[in-house]
């Protein structure tokens, strides 16, 4: 009885490939939000590109299939978020999560912000807080400090684009920041605080644009759910929309055997070195990395990989 079960419940998920952009609603793990979405799509296969925090909403690109695969881009891309800081009181966690272990008056000028302002942006230091999922010897560091434990952070490097204020009034403040991979916005909140002389704590973060993706296409769990499958479908992007600026070179369907067998091939293509998109008469077939004259797989969708398996080796001809 047990093993018919398992393969009827196998048999409701489908291969499906996409990405799909959710708007992840608040008190909502990313994890959770994934199996949501994942089981109204029936889909074998998922995963998100970017975890937020239960406490934050906004966008979460959803890949499905063979978009897992090409989904580095995104962990690696630039990333816009709107945070609403509460000034004058700073937490142990740096967001309203925490107890509040400070308090001072809110006592500045519009001059003395744009001069606090102006020190985080472009290239900054930022210390990762305890209280996150980096890891230390296996462990995450918030199960640490939850033992009373601190553990030594190197700074890090990130890059804060664009960091802008939507507005003011009183002990409240929502800026909007463009920020490279690895930014915490929750520190950024923290150290705008320590710069105004008030301290501050994080009390919102919505996040709205990753890259090209922007929050305003992206669809909330009760929409997708009141969907028909077939309208829910017609939501989710090609794979090849997580590389849209990729270089393209088309490849004969020989040329793909011979990548498929892990072979490098001799072009000159006239392409800047680096990653390029691999395409064959019936379309995408994977991402290669260029060197010079030198053309390597590095990522190929599954159906062409297995190719392998079933071809005989083709001596290599540089051309």
């Amino acid at each position: 009885m047990t093993k018919k079960n398992n393969t009827q419940k196998k048999s409701n998920w489908r291969r499906l490939d996409g990405v799909l952009l959710f708007d992840k609603p608040l008190e909502l793990s990313s994890n959770t939000g994934l199996q949501k979405v994942r089981r109204l799509f029936g889909a074998e296969k998922a995963g998100h590109t970017g975890t937020l925090d239960p406490l934050a909403t906004g966008l979460l690109p959803i890949c499905f299939g063979e978009a897992t695969k090409f989904s580095t881009a995104l962990l690696d891309a630039d990333k816009t978020y709107t945070a609403l800081l509460r000034l004058g009181q700073t937490t142990t966690t740096g967001d309203a999560e925490g107890e509040i272990i400070a308090q001072l008056p809110v006592d500045f000028t519009q001059a003395m912000l744009d001069v606090a302002l102006s020190q985080f942006r472009g290239e900054i230091q930022q210390l990762p807080p305890m209280y996150s999922a980096l890891k230390h010897q296996g462990r995450p560091l918030y199960d640490y400090i939850r033992e009373g434990i601190t553990i030594e952070r190197p700074l890090r490097n990130v890059v804060i684009h664009e960091l802008v204020v939507n507005h003011w009034q009183g002990c409240e403040m929502e800026i909007s920041v463009r920020c490279s991979k690895g930014t915490y916005v929750r520190t950024l909140a923290e150290d705008i605080g320590v710069a105004l002389g008030c301290g501050a704590h994080l009390i919102g973060l919505r996040r709205t644009a990753i890259a090209h993706f922007k929050l305003l296409d992206a669809y909330t769990l009760d929409q997708l759910t009141d969907m028909s499958a077939e309208t829910r479908d017609a939501c989710l992007y090609p794979l090849t929309s997580l590389m849209p600026h990729m270089p393209r070179l088309n490849l004969s369907e020989v040329q793909i055997k011979r990548m498929a067998q892990g072979q490098r091939l001799g072009i000159d293509t006239g392409l800047p070195d680096g990653k390029i998109g691999l395409y064959g008469p019936e379309g995408f077939v994977g991402v290669g990395l260029q060197q010079g004259r030198r053309i390597a797989p590095e990522r190929l969708l599954s159906n062409v990989a297995k190719l392998a398996a079933t071809i005989d080796p083709i001596e290599v001809v540089e051309q």
